[in-house]
């Protein structure tokens, strides 16, 4: 009797792990997708760096030139309409000039002839049509170098919240294709997986209304992935 026991509780396992395996073998029947979403929108604002780079024989001599140039632009950013909460400086920094005797008998030896000072400006212009005028402007109070711009929008999160439910519908319409094709039906989703995107310039879209320097402000084309995992089922075959 206890043989017989040990028997039919053997046969349960080996049906429960049938089971298990065919289970499993059905969760298999996966189809990964991926989907995306674009949506082009204008840019609302500009970043620019703006600096000021002196040289004079005198450390205190460079930084002083400067601090007088950076104060001018940052007094005609304000006249102009910049906000404090949009300007902020990046770089304070004082470099030794060196020169070379090339003299024939002077072995080469090397010594500082003077210092060289920099401030760099980050600043953000949220009227794109005075994007040239502002240029124009801390150039004429004293910058000497710029980089940028850089055009971006005020809240990007909220553009990433309007495409990312399109990015998984188009995972869903591509995934029902590639189901149908292989005659198979589209089961739930099992994950999805963000992979971001971002904005990018695109093509021209205006050039800003100034008769200063001009500056098209283009398109800015914003992305998002995902990858949805699916489950397929052989159809008839719940």
């Amino acid at each position: 009797m206890k043989a017989k026991k040990i028997l039919a509780a053997a046969l349960m396992l080996s049906m429960s792990a049938g089971t298990l395996a065919a289970s499993e073998a059905t969760a298999l029947r996966q189809i990964t997708v991926n989907g995306e979403s674009m949506l082009q929108v204008a840019p609302e604002l500009a970043t620019i760096t703006l600096g000021v780079t002196e040289e004079a024989e005198e450390a205190a001599m460079a930084m002083a030139a400067v601090s007088e140039a950076m104060g001018a632009v940052i007094a005609r950013l304000k006249d102009g309409g910049i906000a404090a909460a949009d300007m902020q400086t990046r770089q304070i920094s004082m470099h030794p000039v060196w020169s070379q005797d090339r003299s024939y008998d002077s072995g080469g030896r090397r010594e500082i002839t003077g210092f060289q000072a920099s401030n760099t400006l980050m600043v953000r212009v949220r009227d794109l049509d005075r994007l040239g005028p502002v240029l124009d402007t801390v150039l004429t109070a004293g910058a000497n170098q710029f980089q940028g711009p850089s055009f971006g929008v005020e809240d990007p999160s909220a553009v990433t919240d309007q495409i990312r439910g399109e990015a998984v519908k188009d995972a869903i319409r591509k995934a029902q294709q590639l189901a149908e094709a292989a005659g198979m039906e589209l089961g739930p989703v099992r994950s999805i997986n963000e992979r971001g995107g971002g904005g990018r310039p695109m093509m021209a879209m205006e050039m800003a209304r100034s008769d200063a320097m001009p500056i098209e402000a283009g398109e800015l084309t914003f992305s998002h992935n995902v990858s949805v995992v699916f489950d397929m089922t052989v159809p008839g075959s719940e």
